[in-house]
């Protein structure tokens, strides 16, 4: 949508959230109603599939930084009525004839330059009217009496797209490939994203000769604006297409492949080019961000590339030494366990982590931690019993240099 379209919508009112509410407030109310009016959950209703639409495009503006600044920019001068003092004549802002601002003859570009670079008004108002600094070309600017505008930046692709995904936690660390179901618009089947119907195209608007900007006298300057003839898009089409009303873009479900790379942790996003919401009339789509959510697992957890296991051992393996058998991502592995090794010792397995990168893997950390027996015969007791007077005898004091004695 440009941007010059956004001075007739409200977009808090169609999330149903105030202008000051925060980030996470949009984003809560926004899910609640793509949730409840989602045309899969609400097959055949007409009103929930509006809902659903108007809410997707309020949050696709006031649901980004950026987007939400320009907008809120924009409805803040219009409800001032700050684009009449830009002088007409009489007028009282910069200056038309008989005004008391800069006064007669005076050419804004003297003031803010007219070289790509300069800034100033012409960089406001152009991200207010759908300029893209990202798209690669000049933006809009602000000439003297009878001024041509420079060429406008129209909007070059189509809304970014959110959902979310919950995986296992092994398929978090060795990948995945996984089908995910979205409703979201796509370039019209009948019109092949165009806008025109069947057996006709779009046409250059003979207003602006297909700039998209049309130029305009006010008193002693002029200055350049969205044309209201095509919306700034600089076509025009005759005869639209029946099943998009002229959009190019129609809402359908289908399922799109998501791969997973190896080692993803939980909330991480992962981008596909392209898989975002269909640009109008046959400009490029946006991307589609998936949030990754990871379940915990019962027996692994990690520290960046590294897998965490805590294994359960007995006293006589931590003292005399020996070796258990511990799971991995693959298989299972041996680790050695090095006579005297205290309780809560952390043995390091190089190379049994989770994958990284560039081919690499992480460690495996294995904590040994003594499980004491709850039951014993009495030929065991007997034995723990002369195995304790021993330890005395040896001079063996388990608290020697504690700070509590």
């Amino acid at each position: 949508m440009a941007h010059s379209e956004w001075a007739e919508k409200d977009y808090y009112k169609d999330l149903g959230v105030s202008s000051t509410a925060s980030a996470e407030e949009i984003k809560k109310a926004y899910r609640k109603i793509a949730r409840e009016n989602h045309p899969d959950a609400n097959p055949g209703d007409t009103a929930a599939e509006e809902r659903f639409k108007k809410a997707s495009e309020a949050y696709s503006v006031v649901g980004d930084k950026e987007k939400r600044a320009e907008y809120d920019e924009l409805k803040q001068m219009l409800a001032s009525g700050a684009y009449s003092s830009f002088g007409g004549a009489g007028g009282t802002g910069f200056g038309g004839a008989g005004g008391t601002g800069f006064g007669g003859g005076f050419n804004v570009s003297d003031l803010f330059g007219n070289d790509a670079t300069s800034g100033g008004f012409g960089d406001v108002f152009g991200g207010l009217f759908g300029d893209d600094p990202t798209a690669g070309a000049s933006r809009s600017r602000f000439g003297g009496r009878g001024g041509r505008a420079g060429r406008r930046t129209q909007r070059s692709r189509g809304a970014d797209v959110e959902t979310e995904l919950t995986l296992e936690f092994r398929e978090a660390t060795k990948g995945v490939t996984v089908p995910i179901r979205l409703t979201k618009p796509e370039p019209c089947e009948s019109c092949h994203g165009s806008g025109a119907k069947a057996g006709t195209s779009p046409q250059n608007c003979g207003t602006c000769s297909g700039s998209g900007m049309v130029s305009e006298n006010r008193g002693t300057f002029g200055f350049s604006r969205p044309c209201a003839d095509c919306s700034g898009t600089g076509s025009v089409i005759k005869d639209k297409c029946p099943d998009c009303s002229g959009t190019g873009r129609t809402t359908q479900s289908r399922t799109i492949t998501v791969r997973v790379p190896a080692g993803v942790v939980d909330g991480q996003k992962v981008r596909l080019a392209g898989q975002g919401s269909a640009g109008q009339r046959g400009k490029p789509a946006g991307d589609l961000f998936v949030t990754v959510h990871v379940k915990p697992d019962k027996v692994f957890s990690r520290d960046g590339d590294d897998l965490k296991l805590t294994v359960p051992v007995s006293y006589p393996e931590l003292v005399l030494g020996g070796a258990v058998t511990v799971p991995t991502l693959a298989s299972k592995v041996r680790v050695r366990i090095p006579a005297g090794t205290q309780d809560g010792t952390t043995l390091r397995v190089r190379g049994h982590g989770v994958n990284k990168r560039n081919g690499a893997s992480g460690d495996l950390l294995v904590t040994v931690k003594v499980a004491v027996p709850k039951n014993l015969d009495e030929g065991a007791m007997s034995a723990l019993r002369k195995y304790s007077e021993e330890e005395k005898r040896s001079g063996f004091d388990p608290r020697e240099g504690w700070e509590g004695n």
